[in-house]
């Protein structure tokens, strides 16, 4: 399926216009509590990401990768920094830019599609914030090297990680059976594929490994100075039923990991 992303896209930008979770813009109640200094975003569904693995706002070039829907940019926005959003989904654009109007602040709206070459000159930014969106495209090391190439020296990348294990399980038994191998790639995989064609799925998603997610920034010139793990317990994916997160949760098994990433100095 050549035009994957561009199905994910149109699924996102449904899921957004019927209130998903990732796709509900900031209040202006919460604008006001970031102008404040009261505020919190997330990288994964549940815990709050750290202040302090944030760089100073004045002056920071921001981009937020993949990271449309008007949650995080707002009050990156806010705080002082000199944001660019980069999307491939039209309604996360859009509820950025409704945001941006409402709230009367600048902001660069890019639509573009993060398996191609960024389009952003080398060393542009000095912090990267990307939350769990890997799990739409197949090929994550591509995207490490961007990442690192856009970044200035010393830069940060925040990344919200899918650890794959959801994907292993498709139904509601107690206890939970796994029913898909890993990894789960449709685009390699004819059963996985059939299957998502058979449940009328409307994005294609994949599962990515340790090697992949935490080996693939350090390959591409990062060191990884914080983390921690996440769950879901509480929302819809897009692929893993509420149940299936909570079930995993109960069992003291995360679902998300969460990395600060610093490119290295030549």
């Amino acid at each position: 399926m050549e035009n994957y992303t561009t199905k994910n896209a149109e699924a996102i930008s449904e899921w957004a216009a019927d209130g998903w979770h990732w796709g509900i813009p900031v209040t202006p109640e919460e604008c006001q509590q970031a102008r404040n200094g009261q505020w919190r975003v997330l990288l994964t569904p549940d815990t709050a990401v750290p202040h302090d693995w944030f760089l100073p706002w004045q002056g920071t070039k921001l981009l937020g990768l993949a990271s449309g829907g008007g949650q995080q940019m707002p009050i990156f926005s806010i705080l002082g920094a000199d944001c660019t959003v980069m999307d491939l989904s039209d309604k996360m654009l859009d509820n950025e830019r409704i945001v941006a109007s409402r709230e009367g602040y600048q902001i660069d709206i890019v639509k573009a599609d993060m398996t191609q070459p960024f389009p952003f000159a080398d060393e542009s930014f000095d912090l990267i914030f990307h939350p769990v969106s890997n799990v739409y495209i197949e090929n994550v090391h591509h995207v490490w090297r961007e990442c690192c190439r856009i970044l200035k020296p010393g830069g940060v990348l925040l990344s919200g990680l899918c650890n794959g294990l959801n994907f292993a399980f498709d139904d509601y038994d107690n206890p939970l059976t796994v029913n898909e191998p890993l990894p789960y790639n449709p685009l390699k995989n004819p059963a996985q594929m059939a299957g998502l064609l058979a449940d009328n799925e409307d994005s294609i998603q994949f599962s990515h490994n340790f090697d992949e997610q935490i080996g693939g920034q350090l390959k591409a010139g990062f060191v990884i100075t914080a983390a921690y793990e996440d769950h879901d317990s509480t929302h819809y994916d897009g692929k893993a039923p509420d149940k299936i997160c909570k079930a995993l949760k109960d069992a003291g098994i995360s679902t998300y990991w969460a990395t600060r990433a610093v490119k290295l100095p030549r």
